[in-house]
């Protein structure tokens, strides 16, 4: 028997050594794989399709490799994310490409916010000014990627039965979770300014607040109009037609498509390949090369040469204190924007925000830096998904602020969000005794609730941040603090509605964007000037590391889950926001 244990415990210690040992050769080979991958050229035809397979990759505001080289891990297969300005220059590129002879987009599974969808389909319908025909084909149509097909000359359907379509309209989920707090005995206490400031009702209520209803219920609507609008006439509708197949659920079979006037043919997959042959002008299908836009991508989107430049600032996610990666982080922005002013070569700054907000303290901040930068060089900002709340703070004072139409902006308005656990305490039979040099010194040590004097002292300070941003805001768009005032309140805007009010200035992509920042700084072609993007994205290694550096936290455990939006809420309050003032946007959308 001690024999046995001895030759068990043996195989177990070889297993365990070789399961260490595999598991450095597997960090040596994902290591040696980023840095031939990081150096790498995508090899092209030398003519061909240009394929934008919107399933391959994740669309982005920067660009971010892919660390695992494309491989396949089981039934995980990890793909690139396309940083929206790339994407757009490899349209650009593609339609003065001989080499291109048509685009085939295949736009099932989009990824990406409703304004990153739509700055990608203005690029492909200036495309076709090139005399270049777009091919969409999809199998699976939704709202998005049903938008993104109608930017093509013809739009073609599987024939096989079995695809759903999700072509259904827009909708936004509110949680509420004061039920299930009130059974754990925890009670939050939200001090806000703005009766539309709605970020904080899902721990105080079990339904929306009027005001919360109502200001999702129009901002749904803008967004659906303005996608509608746009597949309705790509197709020769008019609106009412449209959205009365939508609505009465007349879109449900590839046929259903054709008879409506929404696809122009159905396909097997070899009538497919035949068709893409055609327009190519090839006659078998292995002379029908196509090109994969990430590839493509690699090999044309190159550096510019020229030594002047206009800067892009990406201020992508929550806004929060310190030197955070992956958000724009207070301290680590204000040394990127200080370098960008200190940096000769660089002659306009165009600011991208794509942003729900979060820390006024480091909004401030950002926002402080970027007054140096504009007394020196211009700066313009342009607005993707969000620029709302903090993101709104920091950018609402550059010298032209353009936006998408379904762009969510202003969310001008504050609140703090304090927990206190004192009823827990009482149901688990736990008695804390606090003691205090002051009457008041454990207002903020959540085992009670604040009385009336601290609600007061607390609302003062929501009061006082909530007046300096109507006053920053009445500054930087030249308006009296009384009329911000009136379309403050913490409501939010799409792009299309802000424009009609102040909010920004112009419905315009992120190229409009660097095209007036170049002009701002007086340049005259687009030769005149290269341009460069910042912050700097991380290496493959890096990200590799960051890959193994631990487990998720519960927030990011309710990623891709109907919770998904209260996880990245949590997220940003449990990283030390929730006893401070926050602006910050109180939902994420995203068009699906």
């Amino acid at each position: 028997m001690k024999e046995f244990v001895k030759t068990m415990l043996a195989v177990i210690c070889a297993f365990l050594v070789m399961q260490i040992i595999g598991f450095f050769f597997l960090i040596i080979s994902f290591g040696s794989m980023a840095a031939l991958g990081s150096g790498s050229k995508s090899v092209l035809p030398r003519e061909g399709v240009l394929d934008i397979d919107m399933a391959q990759f994740v669309l982005g505001e920067q660009g971010l490799d892919n660390p695992m080289g494309g491989m396949s891990l089981g039934s995980f297969s990890p793909v690139p994310t396309i940083g929206l300005w790339d994407a757009v220059q490899a349209v650009e590129k593609a339609a003065a490409d001989p080499s291109v002879k048509y685009i085939l987009l295949r736009p099932d599974a989009a990824s990406g916010g409703t304004a990153s969808l739509e700055e990608l389909r203005k690029a492909l319908v200036e495309f076709r000014k090139s005399g270049k025909a777009v091919v969409a084909y999809t199998e699976n149509p939704g709202n998005g990627s049903y938008y993104l097909a109608t930017a093509a000359d013809k739009i073609y359907m599987t024939s096989y039965h079995g695809g759903m379509s999700q072509l259904v309209g827009v909708s936004g989920r509110m949680l509420f979770l004061k039920d299930i707090l009130d059974k754990v005995g925890v009670n939050y206490q939200l001090i806000r300014h703005g009766k539309y400031k709605s970020a904080g009702e899902m721990y105080i209520k079990d339904s929306p607040s009027e005001e919360n209803r109502e200001q999702n219920q129009v901002m749904v609507n803008s967004i659906w109009k303005a996608y509608s609008s746009v597949m309705a006439e790509a197709r020769g509708l008019s609106e009412e037609a449209f959205n009365a197949l939508v609505d009465e659920l007349k879109l449900n079979f590839p046929e259903d498509f054709l008879q409506a006037g929404l696809v122009d043919e159905l396909f097997d997959h070899e009538e497919l390949v035949s068709k893409l042959c055609d327009l190519a002008v090839v006659e078998k299908k292995e002379d029908l090369h196509l090109m994969a836009f990430a590839d493509y991508i690699a090999a044309k989107v190159v550096p510019g040469t020229a030594k002047e430049k206009v800067a892009i600032l990406f201020a992508d996610g929550d806004i929060v204190d310190g030197r955070v990666e992956n958000a724009v982080a207070g301290d680590r922005f204000v040394t990127e924007i200080d370098r960008i002013r200190k940096d000769k070569s660089v002659k306009s700054v165009v600011l991208r925000v794509n942003s729900p907000g979060g820390s006024v303290v480091a909004s401030e901040k950002i926002r402080a830096a970027l007054e140096l930068l504009k007394a020196e060089k211009p700066v313009v900002a342009s607005y993707g998904n969000y620029a709302a709340s903090g993101g709104y703070w920091i950018s609402n004072g550059c010298q032209k602020i353009y936006s998408d139409a379904t762009t969510l902006t202003g969310s001008i308005g504050v609140f703090s969000l304090i927990p206190e656990f004192s009823k827990v305490t009482d149901k688990i039979g736990v008695n804390i005794v606090t003691v205090g040099s002051n009457k008041h010194s454990d207002m903020l040590s959540l085992t009670r609730p604040f009385n009336a004097e601290e609600t007061a002292y607390m609302q003062a300070y929501v009061e006082d941040v909530y007046e300096k941003f109507v006053n920053l805001v009445a500054a930087g768009r030249g308006l009296e603090p009384e009329r911000v005032d009136e379309i403050a309140q913490g409501r939010v805007w799409t792009g299309s509605d802000a424009i009609g009010i102040g909010l920004v200035d112009e419905i315009g992509t992120l190229r409009d964007a660097v095209n007036y920042a170049a002009s701002l700084a007086g340049f005259v072609s687009r030769d005149d000037y290269s341009v460069t993007t910042c912050p700097r994205v991380p290496s493959q290694m890096e990200q590799l590391l960051a890959m193994f550096g631990g487990q998720k936290s519960e927030p990011e455990i309710l990623s891709g889950t109907p919770f998904e939006g209260m996880g990245k809420l949590l997220r940003s309050l449990q990283e030390g926001q929730s006893l401070q003032a926050v602006a910050r946007l109180p939902f994420d959308i995203e068009i699906r």
